[in-house]
């Protein structure tokens, strides 16, 4: 490994920080120029701060609106150091503020080959997802508000009332077309379901 020089270093693993909510993995910080040695030393002089098994944190950084969320990403990144869920379903909704629904779990989606076990708090669904299924925010991707309602309205756990009122918040803010919707509705829906929410869209 090339070791770059102390403040190439900090500012290489700042500049990635930054878009991680403060935090860093223990391979980024390698990337950086911070073997486990000097890892050890910050760790131990506290300019940086162990979040859970190898993550870190800056202390310098003030928590970001989605912590959690940026946490969970991280805590489910592959062996190859790659983030593998997005927040998904009920949880989207919230994000995207659709509807008033308040989740009571944050849901994640991860690959069908996806082993951890979720944390306390946590729902996994397990699905492949498409890069046009996903949104990209600081520290975190989301499903878009056309899968989130789709995932939604096939599974349980939410009202049929708030799915309308999801879906009507996102025809009238353009979120979604509802020509799209209606053919991912009647594709994914049975047949008396898909009915009913076709004639809501018009």
């Amino acid at each position: 490994m090339h070791y770059r020089d102390t403040h190439e270093s900090l500012k290489a693993l700042y500049a990635l920080a930054a878009t991680q909510g403060g935090y860093f993995t223990a391979k980024q910080a390698a990337t950086a120029g911070y073997d486990y040695p000097h890892l050890a030393y910050h760790l131990q002089a506290r300019n940086f701060e162990r979040a859970s098994h190898g993550l870190y944190r800056l202390p310098t950084f003030p928590l970001a609106e989605h912590d959690d969320l940026i946490r969970l990403s991280l805590w489910s990144r592959d062996r190859q150091d790659e983030p593998q869920a997005a927040v998904s379903h009920v949880s989207a909704l919230f994000l995207h503020q659709l509807s008033d629904v308040l989740p009571q779990r944050i849901h994640l989606t991860v690959p069908p080959s996806f082993r951890k076990r979720p944390p306390q708090g946590c729902t996994l669904h397990k699905a492949h997802l498409a890069a046009g299924d996903i949104e990209a925010r600081e520290g975190f991707s989301v499903t878009t508000p056309l899968r989130a309602l789709i995932d939604v309205a096939t599974g349980p756990g939410v009202a049929d009332e708030q799915l309308e009122r999801a879906i009507q918040d996102a025809l009238r803010r353009g979120l979604v077309r509802a020509s799209v919707l209606k053919k991912a509705i009647a594709k994914a829906l049975p047949a008396k379901r898909r009915e009913h929410f076709a004639a809501l869209i018009g």
